[in-house]
């Protein structure tokens, strides 16, 4: 986490963002005079709203972030509500998680309500809310959504004029093989044999099983990847109760140095969590005992009982991911490597057209910033393979190279696409007996080799332009890292992924 490398010091001020977001949001409740409960409330609301609001543009994301309370407040209602009728309710939080989950399907907004409006159920337990502090809690989390509005859309909207980050998606299914309403179904059956595992735990503490199972499922989409962020949720929480028990504990809830620490968390949370989700869970967790303290219920025991539900969750959502409609790891590395090299094919065509003079049809940066997406996206599939416990040493192999072939390939289409932009670059005949070679490697790794002549060899022709000889450099490189990738991904009637 310490090492990864931030461009553009994204991370870092995603992270510092976030701070000055929810540190005034919970500032305006505690000034308004709300209680201690609702203060936190606004704190969560605050954070929620900087965390799962991840719409291409700040247009699309202020939208999102004013639809919040339209999903979420209803049900905060309907949990206070049927806080005292556990049948009633547990059968209305099981509506809320498949709900949430289905709710993807409509792209990263369908996301974020779904995430809002189950975190407000899980808030509900949380503070074990009655209907009397109903009021309260919509004056904090009002407060708070808006302070958190107000310093991104505001006083630091460092978005504004870049180029959006295009959101990597795969073409639907239909039915129960559509992605989304396969994963509803996972999370409702997850969901539900941690609410009866979690309650034979403990009667109070019980929601957290859920939220362990429902967190598990949010951007996964194999069993592979299912299981492995299970251990890492896993893994991230005994960390974070060992930190809790050796800086939580000692405060007893003393409101400044515990506010600092929080703080602290909410940093470490947002700085890590698009690079390490063990020690996303590390943060949360400290987080999370520290405000049991301030709260004045933080003791040893509930610690220990964290960690229980915690494993009660995580194994509640393998069963279901092994259960209900799996997909392999196979499956969803090969879906998604097949998009990655489609994006590149999509780049090195409009790079192409660049070069060779005629009109353009899209954005180059665009293109890039998609294709780097969708590497991110291969990461996580394959992570199941490359984990350190995975016993598979061949296919970890596999997968390793596949990995650095298609960074190399990244890389190479980056400094393609600088080249090709730049107003000084000129047509050259090898560039085009180039790119016609990268695309016949590409239609080799995609399709069925079909019959027709070799490409053209690079014409002796002198370029002796600096700019064509950068793009010339570039291709090269570009097609020797796709002739590699055709050992690991292999070629045929059909391509196979044997990682």
């Amino acid at each position: 986490m310490f090492h990864a490398p931030d461009p553009g010091r994204a991370r870092l001020r995603a992270a510092t963002r976030a701070v000055l977001g929810i540190g005034a949001g919970v500032a305006s409740a505690a000034a308004a005079g709300l209680p201690l409960p609702a203060v936190v409330a606004g704190g969560l609301a605050a954070l929620l709203a900087l965390f799962v609001v991840a719409d291409p543009g700040p247009a699309r994301q202020a939208v999102t972030t004013v639809l919040l309370p339209v999903a979420g407040f209803p049900v905060l209602a309907l949990a206070v509500c049927l806080h005292a009728v556990p049948g009633a309710r547990d059968a209305a939080f099981l509506a809320v998680v498949f709900a949430g989950v289905y709710a993807r399907r409509w792209g990263p907004r369908g996301h974020a309500l779904g995430v809002f409006a189950f975190m407000m159920f899980f808030v509900a337990q949380f503070l074990r809310a009655g209907p009397g502090l109903l009021p309260e809690l919509y004056g904090a989390m009002g407060l708070g959504l808006g302070c958190a509005a107000a310093v991104r859309f505001g006083v630091w909207c460092y978005e504004r004029g870049a180029v959006p980050a295009p959101v990597p998606v795969l073409p639907q299914e239909r039915g129960l093989r559509r992605a989304t309403t396969r994963q509803a179904f996972q999370a409702l059956l997850a969901a539900a044999i941690a609410v009866a595992a979690g309650q034979a735990l403990s009667q109070d503490r019980w929601y957290w099983a859920v939220g362990t199972a429902w967190w598990i499922f949010v951007n996964t989409a194999s069993r592979g990847e299912t299981l492995v962020r299970g251990f890492r949720r896993v893994l991230g929480t005994v960390a974070g109760i060992a930190g809790g028990l050796a800086v939580a504990l000692p405060l007893h809830g003393a409101p400044v140095p515990t506010a600092a620490l929080v703080a602290v968390c909410v940093f470490g949370i947002f700085w890590s969590a698009p690079v390490s989700y063990s020690w996303m869970m590390f943060f949360v967790t400290v987080m999370a005992g520290l405000l049991y303290g301030l709260l004045g219920i933080l003791r040893p025991g509930l610690l220990a009982l964290r960690l229980g539900e915690t494993a009660v969750g995580a194994l509640a959502a393998a069963v279901a991911v092994l259960a209900v409609l799996p997909v392999t790891t196979h499956a969803a590395t090969d879906a998604w490597i097949r998009r990655a090299l489609h994006a590149v094919r999509d780049a090195t065509g409009e790079a192409a057209r660049h070069l060779a003079g005629g009109p353009a049809s899209g954005d180059l940066a665009r293109h890039v910033a998609e294709l780097d997406a969708l590497l991110v996206r291969v990461r996580l599939s394959v992570a199941p393979l490359v984990h350190p416990l995975s016993p598979l040493r061949a296919r970890k192999a596999r997968a390793r190279a596949v990995l650095a072939l298609l960074d190399e390939c990244a890389r190479q289409v980056a400094g393609l696409a600088e080249a090709a932009a730049d107003p000084l670059a000129c047509h050259d005949e090898r560039l085009t007996a180039a790119c016609r070679r990268v695309e016949a490697a590409l239609r080799r790794l995609l399709a069925p080799p079909a019959p027709g002549p070799p490409p053209p060899a690079a014409s002796g022709a002198p370029g002796g332009h600096p700019h064509a000889e950068r793009a010339l450099a570039h291709l090269h490189g570009l097609e020797a890292a796709l002739t590699g990738l055709a050992v690991p991904l292999g070629t045929g009637p059909r391509t196979t992924v044997p990682v």
